[in-house]
């Protein structure tokens, strides 16, 4: 995983607006279907992850979930928010996290 990278354009598609950090804004945007990644940080409790998953579960939404080893210091250096759940809302954006945390 290119780690710093895929930092970097966290931190890009927070400038452009397209992600919702945060439980209640990620759950949100999960929930109205305007996300399309889910990432969490390394250091996320196990019952914010089994929230997520029971909620998408339910609604049977199906978009890529990440769990990174990326701390939400790190988050927060990035994209000047500390998050420990980002939805990231746009399919370019999506697309390129994906690719660079599959590295």
């Amino acid at each position: 995983m290119e780690k710093n990278k895929a930092l970097s354009m966290l931190g890009l598609a927070r400038r452009a607006g397209r992600l919702s950090m945060g439980h209640d804004t990620a759950l949100s945007a999960v929930m109205d279907r305007k996300a399309s990644l889910l990432i969490f940080a390394s250091d996320t409790s196990e019952r914010l992850r089994l929230e997520f998953k029971t909620a998408m579960d339910k609604r049977k939404i199906d978009i890529p979930v990440f769990y990174t080893d990326i701390t939400m210091d790190e988050i927060h250096f990035s994209c000047g928010y500390k998050a420990g759940v980002i939805a990231v809302n746009d399919e370019n954006f999506s697309k390129k996290i994906i690719s660079l945390l599959e590295d």
